[in-house]
């Protein structure tokens, strides 16, 4: 008589069964108090304690592919100092070719392709409106009938997001919100899920030819802290508000990154084109080719 085969199931492989079960992921992901919970792992991401950091690093790592084989460091002070890790000089080469916007951060690319008039998709069968997005109308006719693309930084991923080419940041409009998560399960749920959350719209134009381009950063549960050093040295926190600047970027250079993971969307204008490589489910790598310019 054959034995009945027994498998044994692994805390992760447990943690991925329950991820890929779309009401129960919905309901532990969203149905929470989410500023409270996003409080909370704020605070405690940060506590430096080894036993504390070696112990919360190792449970996260069950949650999440997290891959530090280019981390600048091995060893970190806490949950925090991992989540916003640096990496080895070099790790992120951004593609030279000028005529190239590379992907401003690492990602799983979500909806991408033409923006239909001032119509994005955050789904298929699911969009919104580039003006709800943006905060400004005006601004959005900058970007009618352009390109666009969703980058989804994940959990385990590096967090921080590059120039995608020479360009000077001419303004960021800081616009508060929710902080629902921004996973596949969630986007098939709630209708207009960005333009609901905090977010940052990044003003810039190219440096050799003026043309425009945005960057929404999008945050989201467990998040909620968008940090970009040239605004100053705290997160971008508090009421909505239009910061000016002009901070000059090389194609490549950091600009700045999220506390955990997220999502940004990348916006150029009409005659811009998504590069080949891009579609939904492709994984990847900042200053890889994202866009080509007209």
């Amino acid at each position: 008589m054959r034995r009945a085969r027994v498998t044994m199931m692994t805390p992760s492989h447990l943690l991925r069964r329950v991820s890929q079960h779309e009401e129960l992921n919905f309901l532990l992901t969203n149905r929470i108090p989410r500023r409270l919970a996003t409080r909370f792992v704020g605070w405690f991401s940060r506590v430096e304690q080894p036993l504390v950091a070696r112990a919360s690093i190792a449970a996260w790592k069950l949650f999440c592919d997290v891959d530090l084989a280019d981390a600048r460091k091995r060893r970190f002070a806490s949950l925090h100092d991992c989540f916003v890790r640096e990496l080895e000089e070099g790790a992120r080469p951004a593609d030279p070719d000028p005529d190239i916007l590379a992907s401003p951060s690492d990602a799983i690319v979500g909806a991408c392709g033409r923006i239909e008039g001032d119509r994005l998709l955050q789904v298929k069968g699911l969009g919104y409106r580039l003006s709800d997005l943006l905060g400004d109308a005006l601004h959005a006719e900058t970007y009618r009938d352009g390109a666009y693309a969703t980058l989804r930084l994940t959990a385990g991923m590096y967090h921080h997001f590059h120039a995608p080419h020479d360009l000077v940041v001419e303004e960021v409009r800081y616009i508060y919100g929710d902080t629902w998560n921004v996973n596949p399960v969630a986007l098939k749920r709630v209708e207009r899920l960005y333009c609901r959350n905090e977010r940052a719209v990044v003003r810039a134009r190219l440096s050799v030819t003026g043309e425009p381009i945005a960057l929404v950063p999008v945050a989201a549960i467990l998040v909620a802290g968008i940090r970009m050093p040239f605004l100053g040295p705290e997160p971008l926190r508090g009421p909505t508000r239009t910061l000016r600047t002009s901070a000059a970027f090389r194609k490549g250079d950091r600009m700045g990154w999220f506390e955990h993971g997220s999502t940004i969307v990348m916006l150029a204008p009409k005659g811009f084109t998504t590069h080949e490589r891009l579609h939904e489910g492709a994984r990847l790598r900042a200053g890889e080719p994202a866009f080509r310019l007209p």
